[in-house]
């Protein structure tokens, strides 16, 4: 067990392969598995204990969005997120899963009120990635 105790970064799903599977979440694993698309845009973030923070997000997935914040949020906070994606507005709970000097990793908890928004918002950065990716082949 000591031998993992210096395994503190959340797992990519290539990491995992080298991990032993009691140390890897499997919530973790399986929010690995939606891709990410970077996007950004203002995002408002609501802690218990403090008023709004503003910050811009880095990238969006199905499962959860990272954001640059200039105030500590504590990890493992549910929090309410707003922010305004191509296809509509985004008000939803995440709970902060990772910090990373000021940027934060948001797993959301209840997208069932913005998952068309999000959904259809990947959908449309995934072709335009696509897109890109063709052109500098």
């Amino acid at each position: 067990m000591e031998q993992h105790s210096q395994l503190r970064m959340r797992p990519t799903l290539m990491d995992t392969r080298e991990l032993d599977t009691r140390e890897v979440d499997a919530r973790e694993v399986e929010n690995r598995r939606h891709r990410r698309f970077p996007i950004e845009v203002g995002i408002c973030v609501y802690p218990r204990d403090c008023p709004v923070v503003r910050g811009d997000t880095v990238d969006l997935s199905e499962s959860g969005i990272s954001a640059i914040l200039r105030i500590e949020i504590p990890v493992g906070e549910v929090v309410r997120l707003e922010f305004t994606l191509p296809f509509g507005d985004a008000d939803l709970l995440a709970m902060v899963r990772q910090r990373s000097a000021f940027r934060y990793g948001f797993q959301f908890v209840e997208p069932a009120s913005a998952r068309d928004i999000i959904g259809r918002t990947c959908q449309q950065l995934a072709v335009k990635q696509s897109l890109n990716d063709g052109l500098g082949s």
